[in-house]
């Protein structure tokens, strides 16, 4: 988790609990993080996993002592407490999730005033404090306090309701089933669809730091039970969330799982029907589906490196109003600049009741791509050589360089080339119009992709 001179990943700071992430460890960062922002207010939440209440306090400990105050919120979903960041306006927030790693990890989520997680040159400013052992320790009798934040998850679940039609969603009187993953969604999903109106069916809903039910990632392999529920049951809708509650990927009336993409293409084609010429924020791995959406709509799309955090600070930065990622995150900035797996579920909802149809109906009546992944191996030192050599090789294509390499063709097929952050890969991601030209383009490129890695080597 922690290498030399950097903490934060791509999404905060993680590692294995009482392994890479200790309290003594956690004490240290949070004191790094209480000098960041000399003398100011945090609020502080965590998620369900066991270690959480134990890397709180140490955390709480180390914000403190540099004379900072916390406010603590308790357990409750990650896009809750940014929430009460962006509304109480406090300094900051710190959360304590490892959001879809398995149970035994955790992690320090740090957030601005605005309830956006914090720049790479701001973390980068922790970081310094916490290599360079520079923790500004206040006085004996300045001391930071710790309170309580009350009333967070009502003020939520409240927030989320006032950018939807309620009236129309409840008289749909819409049967829905709720995976929580025995996690945070099980505070808020199942009161937010009640107050819709809805009559709403849970499994996975105790929470329980082991994620029992199943991994706290909602990939389509991992809702099997949500799927075969949902068909058994009748529901109109499924709907399974990650460990902290900002990603939610839903299941229409049939038992079919549908990939964050068409939801999100749903979503975008609904918002930009209402707000033509409206920017769209989504990163480079999103499907061409998004593209043509934002193309037929009239939307004006903004593509990104890979991460919810750079999608955030581009809204932040574009004033743009929407946003989304393939794996089942939902960036709605009239309500916040940030995933939010519940509002998320609201805005599907509000699409149903407002076009009164099924969403097989509605996922089904989008443009089809069919899907095409491979990966090829490459050492690390490698990695940036070949990828200057790859782009050379493409000049001239219509291609986006902005993470790794994405390529677009006239028949409205696409590849994206890019080397993983965590492996020694590179990860290949195609689509077309017929499977067979989706296969076609990742051998082709997968080839050319040794070809050079081979040369590079030698």
């Amino acid at each position: 988790m922690i290498r030399q001179g950097r903490l934060f990943g791509t999404n905060g700071i993680r590692g294995i609990a009482n392994k890479d992430l200790t309290p003594e460890i956690a004490i240290k960062i949070a004191g790094a993080i209480g000098t960041f922002f000399k003398h100011g207010t945090l609020i502080i939440g965590y998620d369900a996993r066991t270690s959480g209440p134990m890397l709180t306090k140490a955390v709480v400990a180390g914000i403190t002592a540099t004379g900072c105050d916390v406010l603590l919120a308790g357990m409750a979903p990650t896009p809750a407490l940014q929430y009460a960041v962006k509304d109480r306006k406090p300094d900051g927030g710190v959360i304590i999730t490892a959001s879809h790693n398995p149970p035994e990890y955790n992690g320090i989520k740090v957030l601005w005033n605005d309830g956006i997680e914090l720049s790479r040159e701001q973390e980068t400013r922790i970081e310094n404090v916490f290599f360079n052992e520079k923790t500004s320790f206040a006085n004996w009798n300045e001391i930071g306090t710790a309170g309580e934040a009350l009333g967070v998850i009502n003020n939520y679940v409240e927030a989320i309701k006032t950018h939807v039609n309620v009236d129309k969603i409840a008289k749909k009187h819409f049967h829905v089933v709720i995976d929580a993953a025995n996690s945070v969604a099980g505070l808020t999903a199942p009161r937010l669809l009640r107050d819709l109106g809805c009559k709403v069916t849970t499994i996975n809903a105790n929470i329980d730091g082991t994620f029992p039910g199943r991994l706290p990632e909602p990939r389509p392999e991992n809702l099997s039970e949500l799927a075969s529920v949902a068909k058994a049951v009748g529901a109109d809708l499924g709907v399974a969330f990650d460990g902290d509650a900002d990603r939610s990927v839903f299941v229409d009336e049939k038992g079919e799982i549908h990939w964050g993409d068409k939801t999100f293409a749903l979503v975008e084609k609904h918002f930009l029907m209402e707000n033509k010429g409206e920017k769209i924020v989504t990163p480079v791995s999103s499907s061409t589906l998004v593209k043509e959406i934002a193309d037929t709509y009239n939307g004006e799309l903004v593509w990104t490196k890979v991460g919810s955090v750079t999608v955030s600070h581009t809204m932040k930065k574009l004033k743009a109003k929407l946003g989304g990622e393939e794996n089942g995150g939902i960036f709605y900035g009239p309500h916040q600049a940030v995933r939010d797996g519940a509002m998320a579920t609201a805005l599907i909802m509000d699409i149903m009741a407002k076009t009164n149809s099924k969403l097989s109906k509605l996922v089904g009546d989008l443009p089809k791509y069919f899907i095409q992944k491979a990966k090829v191996e490459c050492p690390e030192q490698l990695k940036e050589k070949v990828l200057e050599k790859l782009i050379e090789q493409v000049k001239g294509l219509n291609v986006n360089t902005i993470d790794g390499a994405k390529i677009w063709f006239k028949d409205k097929s696409a590849i994206l080339i890019r080397p993983s952050g965590t492996e020694p890969i590179y990860r290949l991601y195609a689509e077309a119009k017929d499977a067979k030209k989706a296969a076609k383009l990742v051998k082709e490129y997968a080839s050319k992709l040794k070809k050079i890695i081979k040369n590079t080597r030698d």
